[in-house]
């Protein structure tokens, strides 16, 4: 039976897509068969899905599907039976249907950017799991290559008894130009940093049971 990762986070801007999509690839091109399922209402995960089926030779197997919300459980039970991954991509501000994502989620995946902001504006989030008894991690994403904001926020996260990834996500533009060409960057790049990171991090989360 396939593992299901909703990928949430209410506040926006936070990488949400980009995660979603970068490591539905990096554990496609670790040889599992994965879906990426788009509930959000602004179907960027669709659209890249879209761009996807352009692209020339060269990608890795995956299946993309756009739908709503309320069509996700019927949804999921046909995607886990021919799957080993499911990667949802969860609305930020639509409760009901961010709920039903968090709730059919082996793992819940909480992006977030190493800035006071941002790390004060979690707590709706891990409402959400919390409520929905779903464990979670926190991935530290577009973190910037310089400056001590990481050890900052890696302190924050541990005085406030939260659970986060060990990998983290720079602040690299590699992640945004596969997406632009339909991609992962992993395929796109695969010998750069950014490919590095989500590999690291996929290898890492890949198996959360």
């Amino acid at each position: 039976m396939a593992l299901v990762f909703t990928v949430a986070q209410q506040k926006g801007g936070s990488g949400k897509t980009t995660l979603a999509a970068q490591i539905a690839v990096a554990w496609a091109k670790r040889g599992h068969a994965v879906a990426a399922v788009d509930i959000d209402p602004q179907a960027s995960l669709a659209a890249w899905g879209a761009e996807r089926e352009r692209a020339p030779s060269g990608t890795v197997p995956l299946t993309l599907r756009g739908l709503a919300g309320w069509k996700l459980a019927t949804e999921l039970d046909r995607l886990k039976r021919e799957h080993d991954m499911v990667v949802v991509d969860s609305p930020p501000h639509a409760e009901t249907d961010a709920h039903a994502a968090v709730r059919a989620a082996d793992l819940a995946l909480v992006p977030v950017q190493p800035s006071p902001m941002d790390l004060w504006a979690i707590g709706p989030t891990l409402a959400i799991a919390r409520s929905e008894r779903v464990p979670w991690r926190l991935v530290l994403n577009r973190v910037p290559a310089r400056g001590r904001m990481v050890e900052t926020a890696r302190a924050h996260i541990a005085d406030q008894g939260l659970a986060a990834a060990g990998t983290t996500l720079g602040n690299r533009t590699a992640f945004a130009r596969s997406l632009m060409q339909g991609r992962g960057v992993v395929e796109s790049e695969p010998r750069s940093a950014a490919a590095r990171e989500i590999d690291a991090l996929a290898a890492e989360l890949e198996n959360p049971r």
